[in-house]
């Protein structure tokens, strides 16, 4: 009786074990059971609109935790509908089997801090994983993303609602995988600003660059994409580099982790802020 008992629990723990595993690290477990559509709008010069681009550090990889799905009835995003929502995270939806959190809501709340109460913050996911910087010049289409297209429709939806106040770039990874793409990225870079630019109609739009991180088994070519993100912003008054070498990633050596997220978003916070000083 004691070695069938044995034998019972054995099988048991294995299934109890992959069980609890499943759970911890269910990627969808905090994901937004319901999406709240926005009831009250803000008016147009009171809706500051930010668009949220580039690869899969930007698309977001982290890890959803309750704290990145309370809501904020000043900060919006949009569906795949182009519907105005409460933001929750995650924002983006081009990838749905592997996205994750993004630094875009922790931007929005930490940015609320230091505007008026009048004003309240939209946030526009563009970004899609794995894209490089001239799949968004050549306007590619990727993972069922027509890169640039996609881009110039989500402005124009934005500018039905409000005013585009800046664009939070966050990508190179790609890039940082041969010698010819990382030597070119500093005039692609350039290249991909000024067609944002002219899309907003704002020459003097800002754009806020995030660093690639310092986790990555080809640190060297990441270290050389941030060198070029540097060369450029010293010849752009308005772009502004968000610095990221004390970040972690998720145990991937790709992506930032969920603290990490949440700390880009406020750091982008805190640059845009300078911009309005």
């Amino acid at each position: 009786m004691k070695t069938k008992k044995l034998i019972i629990l054995l099988l048991i723990i294995p299934v109890f074990s992959a069980c609890n595993r499943n759970k911890k690290y269910d990627r969808t477990q905090f994901f937004p059971k319901i999406e709240l559509k926005a009831e009250n709008i803000p008016n147009k010069k009171n809706l500051w609109i930010f668009i949220l681009a580039g690869q899969s550090n930007m698309a977001g990889r982290g890890l959803v935790e309750s704290q990145d799905t309370i809501p904020n009835e000043r900060v919006f995003s949009i569906n795949k509908n182009g519907e105005i929502i409460i933001a929750k995270e995650p924002l983006h939806f081009y990838e749905p089997s592997m996205t994750g959190l993004d630094c875009g809501l922790s931007f929005g709340i930490a940015l609320l801090n230091d505007v008026p109460d009048s004003i309240s913050i939209l946030l526009i996911p563009t970004a899609v994983g794995g894209s490089s910087i001239s799949q968004w010049i050549n306007d590619s289409t990727h993972r069922n993303v027509s890169l640039y297209s996609n881009f110039r429709e989500k402005i124009k939806t934005g500018q039905k609602y409000g005013t585009i106040k800046g664009i939070l770039w966050h990508q190179g990874e790609s890039d940082a995988t041969s010698a010819g793409t990382i030597e070119t990225y500093e005039n692609q870079l350039k290249k991909l600003i000024e067609l944002f630019r002219n899309e907003v109609d704002n020459l003097s739009l800002p754009v806020l660059i995030g660093e690639l991180g310092s986790f990555s088994d080809n640190n060297d070519g990441w270290q050389a994409i941030n060198e070029k993100i540097r060369e450029y912003a010293k010849s752009d008054s308005i772009a502004y580099i968000i610095h990221t070498d004390d970040l972690k990633d998720k145990g991937d050596k790709v992506h930032f982790n969920s603290e990490g997220q949440r700390e880009i978003g406020r750091r982008f916070a805190e640059e845009f802020i300078k911009t309005q000083k």
